[in-house]
């Protein structure tokens, strides 16, 4: 199955899981099949955070999206030339006119593949790594199959984030499908936060201390 040989060639490049789902919000026109890459982060730099990210995760950070990137283009090629069309959504890339937001949600996209879930700090869990990972998405027109539905919270309870967030944008609420973002996390008081605190270290693009903390990842 094509699937499974495509999810074999992504593995072979590096990447730590792959998911398939069937979209329909999306602005892909008829390309509604969607492949979500997870790519694991090292635990060893996500444990030097403190209350400022590092330096090495600032770099770490956007190596590891690049990666994605590279990895979600090798996708896209291995599916054109066997005759489908693709689209890829990058790693990190907010949309103009937008709140924050990219062209699709990679945590909905990894949700809807089963991958894992959606914690309190609106970070992606996923359900072996948990919040230590990084996403990517790619659209396509080939009909691969998924689990199709979102899983259950794989949040603990616990308000660890909460408590250790220094902008105060982690509001404690539970996530549930049909919940908004803002509704558990206000990414503009993070945002304002890491630009004024954190502007030293990778011109203040990156924090991490919620990823930290969550036990999950334990």
């Amino acid at each position: 199955m094509l699937e499974k040989e495509l999810r074999e060639f992504l593995l072979s490049k590096g990447v730590s899981d792959v998911g398939y789902s069937y979209i329909t919000d999306s602005d892909t026109g008829e390309l509604k099949y969607a492949v979500s890459l997870v790519v694991r982060l090292s635990d060893a730099i996500i444990d030097e955070i403190t209350d400022e990210p590092t330096a090495t995760y600032f770099n770490h950070y956007r190596s590891v999206n690049a990666f994605i990137d590279r990895c979600l283009l090798d996708a896209g090629l291995f599916l054109q030339e066997r005759g489908y069309k693709y689209i890829t959504i990058a790693a990190s890339q907010s949309m103009p006119g937008t709140h924050y937001n990219g062209r699709y949600s990679h945590k909905k996209a990894a949700c809807l593949a089963g991958l894992g879930g959606i914690g309190k700090n609106s970070l992606f869990i996923h359900k072996k790594y948990g919040t230590r990972v990084r996403l990517g998405t790619l659209f396509t027109d080939c009909e691969l199959t998924g689990e199709g539905e979102l899983k259950e919270n794989l949040c603990l309870s616990c308000d660890k984030c909460v408590k250790a967030c220094p902008s105060g944008a982690i509001s404690g609420k539970e996530f549930k499908a049909g919940v908004e973002r803002e509704d558990i996390f206000n990414p503009q008081l993070c945002s304002d936060y890491m630009k004024k605190q954190f502007h030293h270290i990778g011109r203040g693009v990156v924090c991490g201390i919620c990823m930290k903390v969550c036990p999950y990842s334990k």
